[in-house]
């Protein structure tokens, strides 16, 4: 079908001699889609298509067609791809021309512009088609290249704003609604879920987006777009029309202004940069805040503060009737319907940089990763010395130069001048300057010291982000992981080198404990880490420490001789989770109880897949893709976000002591993913962890089982002691649970174990925790209660907020309301239970 058409493009544009300059004016009239092509040229709909503007369009639209159209055929088949492809473009010409029909009554310029345009070309069977094919991809790939290309198509509607702009817009959206139709399955109405890194991603290509699309709408001749006034804010990229010029330069008064609109239109390059220096910042930082890092969420904050008081300060101009050689007298001619200014074309595109602002404060969390100490304030310190070093350095150039400049500067004249060499075109273009460049080497000092500083410190900037990332002290986390490897810890203690905690060190300096403090409650992540002596003491000085503080401290997640150790000390404990351990010495998978287990691995071998060991850093980019892309289906599928604290992602397998496993058959395509974490006994690996366990819906389905009874088996064979499943929250032992809550009194302690009950029976629909429980009893592991041990039962419910916070730090307000209420539902059916029985 690709190829078909492929050929049909080019034969009707030789047949009708359109493949140099497009189709004759007559056969445009017929062939060329329009906001007026009904009722005489209803054919153009899907004629268009068939037809390019010239020649670079038939080349491109060829490529454009062959690099989308023959994957997409292949994985939907010929006959979807036909009905995607021209589903989308009639829905694209239909949606161009609906809101041509709605812009005549609200925004006249854009309605203008749209009139004054025409479509064809191939383009909007591409992008309707791609979108459509992205229902049967991963979760993954489908929301980048959604995301993606609705980013571009938007950026290009609403701030070109030409006709083609809306049909492909218009197409794109009609191919992903049609999309899961044409593969039998409804679409997915709910809010997608993503985890933290791909939510970082997607603010990051908000903000990119945004950066672009005032640069687009600049440099696009006419541009029409309902946005496209942002230009003026953002770049105050003005070309300058030369009657224009010359009606200014015909008026003695108007001499300044004159000077100012040469001086732009003589201006290259050069100028263009320093036009769209807020763009090339707000790039800089997307790029760090795809990395999560804290300072490129600061540093975007600011810019878009910045951009919002300054579209403030616009809009006051607008309503106060600016004059008309102000930015503010542009957008209002800008925004003309009929002969009088619409205030929807105004308040709209300036609302947008505090949309983003907000956004931006909203999404804060997401962003937490932070440089090595020093790293900003050393930034600071040479970006000033740069700018101090080009500010000495032009004006003793310029001093030289002083000929090639009208009028010759002074000294003075050149030091105050120094400043506006800094900033953006858009903050210096309404003040005309005091002299302009003549000679070449007068422009390219004039022009070349404001983008050598940019350049140099962005590039200083964007370095700063992919620097290898520290928590709060570099230290700390050095000397805590040196008593983990020297002392002893608990099977999840490598999990207090994570992002989010912050360490105590006892007195004697050999033990720590890993915390984060959350509405007043210090909540630890396993019980103190050291050699292994003197527990109760070290409960009772990090106790100490909490109090001096102000806050309450909480063991979570910890062993029977921490709970004895609090206990001595009077504190409460209840059980939150249940460890599966599994003994290497003498492990094989016979008998009767582990036949799953070994069919699991026959039919592995049977299919070609194998376990492969590596270290998720040192992988290449493929297997990394996979994992990724095996993580992000996993998310999807659940109906809450990620959760973290104890439970790990893709974000902790970046690290070169984690031990990933992968089930991959011989194209080199990952089924599944184990990730283990090392167990520190006395200075050496004693055992290991599993953290990470995810698979891929439609790869080889026991994977996971494979993958664990080959880790267990390698380790035996390496000789380390044991491997822990890890815990599962708020699940317990079989036969356990029963006994619990007949045992559980009528004190707190009871209380809060039957509402932890209630809490893992309303999760268990969403994460699945007592399910994970019972899967891993297939290996017959032995198993170990973990606690969570506190002293004083009036902080419950702050620890029980706590607790939320840290294992869902992005859940929304609406969704805790929803959790609690399936909590509420759950515990009055098991009291009806009970009360039945």
């Amino acid at each position: 079908m690709t190829l078909g058409f492929v050929a049909v493009f080019w034969i009707v544009g030789a047949a009708s001699s359109s493949i140099f300059e497009g189709p004759a004016p007559g056969l445009k009239a017929e062939v060329a889609a329009t906001a007026h092509f009904w009722p005489d040229h209803w054919t153009a709909v899907l004629a268009s298509a068939l037809w390019a503007r010239n020649l670079p369009g038939y080349i491109l639209g060829t490529v454009l067609v062959l690099l989308v159209g023959v994957p997409v055929e292949r994985q939907i088949g010929s006959l979807k791809l036909a009905l995607a492809a021209i589903a989308a473009q009639v829905a694209g010409v239909l949606a161009a021309t609906g809101v041509w029909e709605a812009t005549r009554l609200l925004m006249g310029s854009w309605a203008r512009g749209l009139d004054a345009t025409y479509f064809l070309g191939p383009s909007a069977m591409v992008y309707g088609s791609l979108l459509a094919a992205t229902a049967s991809m991963g979760p993954l790939w489908r929301r980048r290249i959604r995301l993606g290309l609705f980013g571009l198509l938007i950026l290009l509607a609403f701030y070109s704003g030409g006709f083609t702009d809306l049909v492909r817009l218009g197409a794109g959206a009609a191919g992903a609604l049609l999309g899961p139709v044409l593969l039998g399955r409804r679409p997915r109405l709910r809010r997608p879920v993503s985890s933290r890194h791909e939510g970082r991603v997607l603010i990051a290509l908000l903000v990119a987006v945004s950066a672009v699309g005032p640069v687009v709408a600049g440099l696009t001749p006419h541009a029409a777009g309902p946005l496209a006034v942002l230009r003026l804010i953002f770049t105050d990229i003005q070309p300058v029309d030369p009657q224009t010029l010359q009606s200014v330069c015909a008026i003695p008064a108007q001499h300044r202004e004159c000077e100012a609109m040469l001086l732009q239109l003589r201006a290259g390059g050069g100028a263009i940069f320093m036009a769209i220096v807020p763009s090339f910042l707000l790039l800089l930082l997307a790029e760090g805040l795809r990395r999560g890092r804290r300072a490129a969420w600061f540093g975007a904050v600011l810019v878009q503060a910045a951009l919002s008081v300054l579209a403030l300060i616009t809009m006051v101009g607008v309503l106060q009737a600016a004059g008309p050689n102000t930015v503010a007298g542009e957008l209002v001619d800008a925004s003309r319907v009929g002969g009088r200014t619409h205030p929807l074309t105004l308040v709209l595109p300036l609302l947008l940089p505090v949309i983003l602002f907000a956004v931006l404060l909203a999404c804060q969390p997401m962003f937490p990763v932070a440089a090595p100490r020093g790293t900003y304030r050393r930034l600071a310190l040479r970006v000033l010395g740069l700018a101090g070093l080009l500010g000495v350095l032009y004006v003793l150039l310029g001093v030289a130069l002083a000929p090639g400049f009208s009028p010759d500067p002074t000294l003075a004249d050149l030091v105050a001048d120094v400043p506006d060499r800094f900033l953006p075109l858009g903050f210096t273009v309404d003040l005309p300057p005091a002299f302009f460049p003549e000679s070449t080497p007068a422009v390219l000092l004039y022009e070349g010291v404001g983008i050598a500083f940019w350049v140099i410190s962005g590039g200083w900037i964007l370095t700063s982000f992919l620097r290898p990332a520290h928590p709060r002290s570099g230290a700390d986390i050095d000397r805590a992981r040196a008593i983990l490897r020297a002392g002893r810890g608990s099977s999840i203690s490598w999990m207090t080198t994570w992002p989010g905690n912050v360490y105590w060190f006892s007195s004697s300096g050999e033990s720590f404990v890993a915390y984060r403090v959350i509405a007043g409650i210090a909540l630890t992540l396993g019980g103190p880490v050291g050699p292994g002596s003197g527990t109760g003491d070290e409960v009772n000085e990090f106790a100490a420490y909490c109090r001096s503080n102000g806050w309450s401290p909480c063991f979570y997640s910890v062993h029977t001789e921490v709970r004895e150790a609090a206990s001595s000390l009077g504190w409460d404990s209840v059980q939150v989770a249940q460890e599966t351990i599994l003994p290497l010495a003498g492990l094989s998978f016979r008998g009767k109880q582990f036949q799953d287990i070994r069919t699991a691995m026959n039919n592995a071998a049977k299919a070609g897949i194998s376990a492969e060991w590596v270290r998720y850093p040192a992988a290449t980019l493929a297997i990394q893709a996979q994992i990724q892309a095996i993580s992000e289906e996993w998310v999807a599928d659940r109906k809450m976000p990620e959760m973290g604290f104890t439970l790990g992602g893709v974000e902790e397998l970046n690290d070169p002591e984690v031990r990933c496993l992968l089930a991959i058959d011989v194209r080199h395509h990952v089924h599944a993913v184990t990730s283990w974490l090392p167990v520190y006994r006395d200075g050496r690996i004693a055992g290991w962890t599993l953290d990470l366990m995810r698979g891929r819906s439609s790869g080889f389905r026991p994977g996971i089982e494979f993958l664990i009874a080959s880790a267990a088996l390698s380790f035996r064979d390496e000789g380390f002691d044991f491997i822990s499943l890890s815990g599962a929250p708020l699940a317990h032992a079989p036969g356990e649970e029963q006994i619990r809550l007949r045992d559980a009194g009528p004190d707190e302690a009871g209380r809060l174990e039957r509402l932890l009950d209630r809490l893992g029976s309303a999760l268990e629909p969403l994460y699945g925790f007592r399910s994970l429980l019972a899967f891993k009893g297939k290996f017959r592991p032995l198993y170990a209660p973990l606690y969570m041990v506190y002293p004083d039962s009036a902080a419950l419910p702050g620890i029980a907020s706590a607790l939320t916070r840290a294992y869902l730090p992005d859940l929304a307000l609406r969704e805790r309301f929803r959790l609690a209420g399936s909590v509420l539902r759950r515990g009055a059916k098991t009291r009806g239970a009970s009360g039945r029985s």
